[in-house]
């Protein structure tokens, strides 16, 4: 067998492993499952109060687990807590601002701050925030950076701190000096995730946008809207994203779908353009006809908005729930308002109240089952903080109890 041969998958040990890769497959996902058993158990729970209060508790868990104010990547179902991660600290930061003015709790907008200076501790020379989670050999990220923008923006319109936005503009100057022409970015994309899958970054460059309000400045709005026209431009008809996948290009993640149309509302917003809130509605409209009877969403979908994988991303349920609120909110369209209920329902249903480790009670897991492919077996801080953002929300906008009781 030549070398050529080999890498063209040609003689007889290639056609074996091809033969054996499908029942490999099939053991392996037999071991998921039994591993994820003692957490596949629907709760009965529906208590909005209770579900954020457990949540938040995590996420108060997670940040004071290690060494630093940062917050924890998560946790495996049976582990402990891992290192923190920047990325996801930099837009939980918003969500302690919003829950600690929302139940009164100053000491969760005390954590915000913690967090914020702590981003601030380890933000790159060049202004940019690194991906993955904390280490002594950081790469810049883009998404990463639009990503902690969104912290850095919030902690200064509610502190008026002037080091929050001076992080800030360092790391807009960043993003906008890398960005391409177009809108989009090459330079500077996340060494963790596909370099030219990334029509999520619109996520980022909202992140930008809001910096941009907050005191950065016009050119940080004006690199956002490029990036929101070049989103829009590449979006189908039926609201699908084409290269917005963090893996796969052909069947996005509903987390990254959902990344896309959060960005396109969040500047859409800000800016006043009635266009990026129409795109996002395109997506949010065709999700709601795709999601199943009890709230289920498959965690991917093709082109032709249809199911491509068995199993819900948690994650990107209840960003989509908050994309519904948010859209109810600006259109008055019910069709929303129940979409929204009916999906914090089924997340609520899979909210374990009940673990006895610290590391995965109150969490929220990355799949349903627990052993789907995305966050297999795992509880991550950023489906605890996107669900903590959906109930609040729905709390908001069905005038439920402001108070919270004990955390389970």
């Amino acid at each position: 067998m030549t070398d050529q041969s080999a890498r063209d998958g040609g003689g007889p040990l290639q056609a074996v492993k091809r033969v054996l890769r499908p029942l490999r497959s099939r053991v392996e996902l037999t071991r998921y499952k039994l591993a994820g058993r003692a957490f596949d158990r629907l709760g009965g729970n529906l208590d909005h109060g209770t579900h954020v209060a457990a949540a938040m508790a995590w996420l108060e868990r997670a940040q004071d687990a290690g060494t630093d104010r940062g917050v924890s990547y998560g946790a495996d179902l049976g582990g402990g807590f891992q290192e923190s991660y920047p990325e996801t600290t930099g837009y939980i930061i918003p969500t302690f601002l919003a829950a600690g003015a929302q139940f009164d709790r100053a000491d969760w907008v005390q954590r915000a701050v913690e967090m914020g200076d702590w981003e601030i501790a380890v933000q790159m020379p060049s202004g940019a925030v690194m991906g993955g989670k904390l280490n002594s050999n950081p790469t810049p990220a883009i998404f990463n950076t639009g990503q902690v923008l969104l912290g850095w923006s919030a902690l200064y319109r509610t502190t008026s701190e002037a080091r929050f936005l001076s992080a800030a503009e360092r790391a807009a100057r960043w993003m906008i000096e890398v960005q391409n022409a177009d809108g989009g970015w090459t330079k500077g994309n996340s060494e963790f995730a596909s370099k030219s899958s990334t029509l999520y970054n619109v996520k980022a460059a909202w992140g930008l946008c809001e910096a941009g309000y907050a005191g950065v400045g016009e050119g940080a709005i004006a690199a956002a809207r490029r990036n929101a026209d070049l989103c829009l431009s590449r979006q189908h008809a039926n609201g699908w994203y084409p290269d917005c996948c963090l893996l796969y290009p052909e069947k996005p993640l509903l987390h990254t779908i959902a990344y896309a149309m959060q960005g396109l509302i969040g500047i859409g917003r800000l800016t006043g353009e009635a266009s990026y809130i129409a795109g996002a509605e395109r997506t949010a409209r065709s999700l709601v006809r795709l999601m199943d009877a009890d709230g289920t969403i498959p965690g991917q979908i093709d082109a032709r908005f249809e199911r491509a994988a068995d199993y819900a991303c948690l994650t990107g349920s209840a960003q989509t729930s908050i994309v519904w609120s948010e859209l109810y909110a600006l259109t008055g369209d019910a069709v929303f308002r129940e979409a929204r209920m009916r999906v914090n329902r089924n997340l609520m249903a899979r909210h374990n109240l009940t673990q006895d480790n610290p590391a995965v009670r109150g969490g929220v897991y990355g799949s349903w089952p627990v052993w789907g492919e995305y966050g297999r077996l795992k509880v991550l801080n950023w489906a605890t903080k996107f669900f903590v953002d959906a109930i609040m929300l729905e709390m908001q906008q069905e005038k439920m109890s402001g108070t919270l009781p004990p955390a389970p």
